[in-house]
């Protein structure tokens, strides 16, 4: 069975992204940059719904810092309202249902997977226990004011079992976990998590 790995960027305080901000926050040092652009991952199949999909082939049109590398990396877009010949390069659109379809690459592919952006996919996968890997890159900024797309809303409760953390120039924060999705809190009591 091929493992998958969530990848989401994030500001401290969970948002995808913030109006009026810059992609990455202004925040893409040379550094992470070149983390992407190095990651042993390009082969790796990418996963995505039709809004990511949508926003990011326009970023890659535009010659987005960082969005080069995506263009000769397979994608696989989710939706039931975008048709083919999709303009991005490399692209497959999958209009099954997106769990289904997963579960079945994950079982018969040959290689590992893993998503960009697409909040509701990485929710659907997580609760239906496809996810193996859960990685998160946080910029240090916070976007209570203007933040948008927040991450980890109507999320089942998950336990995180950190496995591997790097800190980039500029404080940006790379961690990444093994998630198990829980039935409720430990104990089941009424407890609360925090003084």
């Amino acid at each position: 069975m091929q493992p998958l790995t969530v990848d989401f960027i994030c500001s401290l305080d969970g948002y995808g992204a913030a109006e009026g901000w810059p992609g990455w926050w202004g925040m893409e040092s040379p550094e992470y940059l070149q983390w992407l652009e190095d990651s042993p991952e390009q082969d790796h199949p990418i996963l995505m719904g039709a809004t990511t999909y949508r926003l990011m082939s326009q970023l890659a049109a535009s010659g987005e810092p960082g969005t080069d590398v995506l263009a000769d990396m397979p994608k696989i877009v989710f939706s039931s309202t975008l048709t083919e010949p999709l303009a991005w390069p490399n692209t497959t659109l999958v209009s099954t249902d997106a769990v289904e379809a997963v579960r079945r690459m994950k079982q018969e592919g040959d290689t590992p997977l893993r998503t960009l952006g697409s909040l509701s996919l990485c929710r659907d996968l997580l609760a239906a226990g496809l996810v193996d890997t859960y990685r998160v890159v946080i910029f240090p900024v916070i976007t209570g004011a203007t933040g948008a797309d927040r991450i980890f809303d109507g999320y089942p409760d998950v336990r995180l079992e950190l496995t591997q953390s790097r800190a980039f120039e500029g404080g940006l924060q790379l961690l990444e976990y093994t998630p198990t999705v829980l039935k409720g809190p430990p104990g089941g009591g009424p407890e609360r998590a925090f003084a």
